[in-house]
C-alpha cells in the first residue's frame, strides 16, 4: 500500500481525534452539553451534520452497489429519500425545535415523549429506549460492516494481528477512532466531525462520478450509455421491470425519515427557531448533490467496469476499487477518507442518541434519580463504548451486506417513531396512551414482516418494504387509540 494513503488516512484520523479533544473543553460540562452541545448549533453545522449522520456507509458503498447490480431503478430510493428530508426539514425540524424547549427543555426523543404526555411518561420512556438500543445497535453495525469492507478490499493480507482477518481489523480500527472522538467530545464533537465528514464525502461523489466518466477509459456519457445498453437496456430505464410494489417499496424510503432519532436530535440542538429554514436549505443542497454522485458513480461505475474488463465479486465495492484503480495515492487516501468519513459520522451519533436514551431514559430513571449531570456524563461514555461493542459483534459476519441491515434498522425505527414524531407535533388529539401503541405496533410490525421474510417475497409477489405496513399500523394504532380513550390533562393545542 502507497505511503500517500496512509498519509492521507492518519491526516483524517488526527483530525477527527483533535476535534473530539476540542468540543472536550468547550461542551462535556453538563448532560445537555455532552448529549445536545447545548442547543447551540450553527444553520451549517446542524445541516451537514443531520446529512453525514444520515448518509451513512450505503451512500458510498449500498446505495452504488443496488445501481451497478439493478441500474437506474433503484434510484427511487434517493428520489424517496430526498423527497422525505424535505418535509421532514419542513414540517418537523421547526415543530421539534420550538417543542422540546417548551416541554420541559427535553434533551433525548423519549424524554420528550414522556414530557409531552405525562400520564404515560414512564412507559414511553422504557419502550421507546429500548427500540432506539435494539435498532442501533443493527444499525451502528451496517456501518461497522461498511469500515470491515474498505479494510478487507483495500488493504489486503497487510494486517496480520493475532490472526485477525482484514475485515476484523477493520472493525476494530473504524469503531476505535469513532469511540475516541466520542467519548471524548459528545454530541458537539459528533456534529462538528460530521461537518467535516459531509464536506469531505460530497467532495468525493462529485470527483470520483467525473473521473470515471471522462478520464482515461471511460469514454463519456455516449459511450458508457451504449455500453449499458449492450449489457442490458433496462440498466438506464427507470421503470422497465420495475413492478408498482417494487416502486413503492423504494421511494417509500422517505417514510424513515420522521422517526430516525440520530438524524431529527439535529432539529433540536440548532441555535434558534429562525435558523432552521437556513439549515434546511444547505442540508437539501448537500443532500441533493451527494445522491446525484452516487447514483452516477453506481450507474457509471458498472459501464468503467465492463469497459475495462474488471471482474466485479461484490457491487458494493466499487467505490473501494475504482478508488485504487484511478487515483494517485494521496488521492486515493482521501477518497478511503471518504467512506470511512461516511460510516463514522452514522456511527458516532448513533452511539451518542443510544448513550443517551440509556443514561436519561434507564440509569437515571430508574437506578439513580439523584444522579448530577456530571455522573451522567461518565455514564454515557460507558454506555457508547458498551453498544459499540455490541454493534461489533452483530457486524462480525463478513457476509453482511450494508443496504440490507440499513433498510431493517432504517424501517423499524421509521415506523416505530415517525408517525408518532409527526403526530404529536402536529395533532392536538394524540395522547400517551396512542402514542404507546402506535410505537408498539410500528416496531412490532416491521419486526414480524422482516422474520415471516415479506421483504422478500409477499404472496408470491416481489417484497414489500417492511416500512409500509410498519407505518401504516402505527399511524392507524395512534389515531385509533387517541380517538377512544382519554388522558387527563394532555389534550394541549399544539403549538405551532
Amino acid at each position: 500500500m502507497a505511503i500517500g494513503v496512509w498519509i492521507s488516512l492518519f491526516a483524517y484520523f488526527a483530525l477527527m481525534i483533535a476535534i473530539g479533544v476540542y468540543a472536550m473543553r468547550r461542551a462535556t460540562s453538563s448532560s445537555e452539553d455532552y448529549m445536545l452541545g447545548g442547543r447551540a448549533l450553527s444553520p451549517k453545522v446542524a445541516a451537514l451534520s443531520a446529512g453525514a449522520s444520515d448518509m451513512s456507509g450505503w451512500l458510498l458503498l449500498g446505495l452504488p452497489g443496488a445501481l451497478f447490480a439493478s441500474g437506474l431503478g433503484s434510484a427511487w430510493i434517493g428520489i424517496g429519500l430526498l423527497v422525505g428530508a424535505f418535509f421532514n426539514w419542513t414540517l418537523v425540524a421547526p415543530r421539534l425545535r420550538e417543542q422540546t424547549v417548551h416541554y420541559g427543555n427535553a434533551i433525548t426523543i423519549p424524554s420528550f415523549l414522556a414530557n409531552r404526555f405525562p400520564t404515560q411518561a414512564l412507559s414511553l420512556r422504557t419502550v421507546s429506549a429500548i427500540v432506539i438500543v435494539i435498532f442501533f445497535a443493527v444499525y451502528t453495525a451496517s456501518g461497522l460492516v461498511a469500515g470491515g469492507k474498505l479494510f478487507e478490499s483495500a488493504f489486503s493480507g497487510i494486517f496480520n494481528f493475532g490472526g485477525l482477518s482484514d475485515y476484523a481489523v477493520g472493525i476494530v480500527i473504524t469503531l476505535g477512532v469513532v469511540l475516541a472522538y466520542t467519548v471524548v467530545g459528545g454530541f458537539l464533537a459528533v456534529s462538528m466531525t460530521d461537518f467535516v465528514q459531509g464536506c469531505i464525502m460530497m467532495l468525493a461523489l462529485v470527483i470520483m462520478p467525473a473521473v470515471v466518466l471522462f478520464g482515461e477509459g471511460g469514454g463519456g456519457f455516449a459511450q458508457a450509455s451504449q455500453t449499458l445498453n449492450e449489457v442490458d437496456p433496462t440498466l438506464l430505464s427507470w421503470t422497465e421491470g420495475l413492478t408498482l410494489i417494487g416502486w413503492l417499496s423504494a421511494v417509500t424510503w422517505g417514510l424513515g425519515y420522521f422517526g430516525q432519532p440520530h438524524i431529527i436530535v439535529r432539529f433540536m440542538a440548532i441555535r434558534t427557531l429562525d435558523e432552521v429554514p437556513t439549515a434546511r436549505n444547505i442540508g437539501m443542497s448537500w443532500m441533493l448533490i451527494s445522491l446525484i454522485g452516487a447514483v452516477s458513480l453506481g450507474v457509471f461505475g458498472r459501464a468503467y467496469a465492463v469497459r475495462n474488463g474488471m471482474n466485479i465479486e461484490d457491487p458494493e465495492t466499487i467505490f473501494i476499487l475504482l478508488s485504487d484503480l484511478l487515483f494517485h495515492p494521496l488521492i486515493t487516501g482521501f477518497l478511503y477518507a471518504a467512506l470511512l468519513a461516511a460510516v463514522m459520522s452514522t456511527i458516532s451519533s448513533q452511539l451518542l442518541v443510544s448513550s443517551s436514551s440509556l443514561t436519561e431514559d434507564f440509569y437515571r430513571l430508574f437506578l439513580r434519580k439523584e444522579a448530577t449531570d456530571k455522573e451522567c456524563v461518565g455514564v454515557g461514555r460507558v454506555c457508547v463504548v458498551l453498544v459499540g461493542l455490541v454493534a461489533a459483534v452483530i457486524a462480525s459476519d463478513p457476509n453482511s451486506q450494508v443496504l440490507a441491515l440499513v433498510s431493517n434498522a432504517w424501517a423499524g425505527f421509521g415506523a416505530a417513531f415517525g408517525p408518532l414524531i409527526i403526530l404529536s407535533l402536529m395533532w392536538p388529539r394524540t395522547n400517551g396512551a396512542g402514542a404507546i401503541a402506535g410505537m408498539v405496533v410500528g416496531a412490532a410490525t416491521v419486526m414480524i414482516w422482516i422474520s415471516l421474510g415479506w421483504n422478500g417475497e409477499f404472496m408470491g409477489g416481489p417484497g414489500v418494504y417492511e416500512i409500509i405496513p410498519g407505518f401504516i399500523a402505527a399511524f392507524i394504532a395512534i389515531m385509533v387509540v387517541s380517538s377512544v380513550t382519554e388522558d387527563a390533562g394532555e389534550y394541549q393545542a399544539i403549538t405551532r
